[in-house]
């Protein structure tokens, strides 16, 4: 039985969408998934870094992000045969603590509670397996990191690197 620890914030909880809905509301912009090809929002608007950096800031921003395509099934069948954990970086956002772990309850109830991993620095994390969207995550996490693309690391040549929870869950059925 692996020990697989999961990410939240676009391996499983789809962020950028509802950030891409809010910042074309606001600025009356019609930016998709695909016009943030190997960036961020802010870094392709940086006069409005900090109304971003505070809109992901409010407590209920996490509330309701939508799920990640095939994350929720993916997962269910893994954790009859492995030990998931939910591992996100929530000291980024202190304040996300709160609608995270409630997301998670509504989404992702098969995981007990005892398996969800607030904290900073994933290198601390003891589990085989890493699934997560950021590089500085996987390069110091002793055990093998597997990269999920989003739109900000299109560019990442890691590897293995999933496109999707299809592959994820093929890469894992292939370690049996």
């Amino acid at each position: 039985m692996a020990r697989i620890a999961v990410d939240m914030d676009e391996v499983i909880a789809d962020f950028i969408a509802k950030q891409l809905a809010l910042f074309n509301q606001e600025n009356k912009t019609t930016y998709t998934k695909a016009d943030l090809a190997g960036k961020k929002l802010r870094e392709m608007h940086p006069e409005q870094a900090e109304w971003i950096r505070e809109l992901v800031s409010d407590r209920s921003y996490f509330a309701d992000l939508p799920v990640i395509e095939g994350a929720r099934e993916t997962l269910k069948k893994l954790a009859e045969k492995h030990e998931i954990f939910i591992t996100t970086a929530a000291m980024e956002f202190p304040t996300s603590f709160d609608a995270k772990y409630a997301w998670l309850k509504e989404h992702f109830d098969f995981i007990p509670e005892s398996h969800y991993v607030f904290c900073g620095d994933k290198s601390i994390l003891s589990a085989d397996y890493l699934i997560d969207d950021h590089m500085r995550h996987l390069e110091n996490f002793q055990g093998q990191g597997i990269l999920f693309a989003s739109q900000h690391n299109l560019d990442e040549t890691y590897q293995p690197k999933m496109a999707n929870w299809a592959e994820v869950y093929s890469y894992f059925q292939e370690k049996e």
